[in-house]
């Protein structure tokens, strides 16, 4: 008996996610080989991604992208299942909690800087109700969150500002008006 072979089709909308999505990941081996003074603090730069997906293609396209990202990414670290695993996918479920809000905001007030800060920010508290419930069940770990805070306000603006830029430089001829 000839085992049956089933071939998987990918449209458009597949290969633009994978392309994202692999963008994301190379960026998060860029933020993995920074040196930071603390633990969990990183500047998220796959995040730019995320938030372009989200700009162009809309939270489902910047949901698989962030998904996809977390999962290679911490395979491609020795990372996957581990600590820092389920950390980074709190982070990244709280973050896209924002996004799926925050897309909805008038574009007048809100634009890619404010989207970028609300998913920092949210990413963090993901990540520290995470770190609390299971990794350090006491309250020391709430002392850290001035420095959390700090570092997610500098890099959501920082990471907000660079795809607001790229989003600028790559779409703003064929952006519809």
């Amino acid at each position: 008996m000839i085992p049956s072979i089933t071939e998987l089709k990918a449209d458009a909308d597949d290969l633009r996610v994978a392309r994202l999505a692999a963008a994301a990941v190379g960026l998060s081996l860029v933020d993995a080989a920074i040196p930071l003074p603390l633990p969990g603090v990183k500047p998220g730069l796959a995040n730019i991604v995320t938030l372009l997906a989200l700009a162009r293609y809309g939270w489902k396209s910047a949901a698989w992208v962030s998904g996809l990202r977390v999962v290679a990414g911490s395979m491609l670290l020795g990372q996957f299942l581990a600590p820092s695993f389920f950390l980074s996918l709190a982070g990244a479920i709280f973050s896209l909690a924002a996004l799926a809000l925050a897309q909805y905001l008038p574009a007048r007030w809100f634009g890619m800087v404010s989207w970028s800060l609300m998913a920092s920010f949210a990413h963090i508290a993901g990540q520290v109700m995470l770190a609390r419930l299971w990794l350090a069940p006491h309250d020391g770990i709430f002392r850290l969150a001035p420095v959390f805070a700090l570092a997610a306000l500098v890099f959501g603006v920082v990471n907000g500002f660079f795809a607001c830029r790229l989003q600028q430089e790559l779409f703003s001829e064929r952006t519809p008006s």
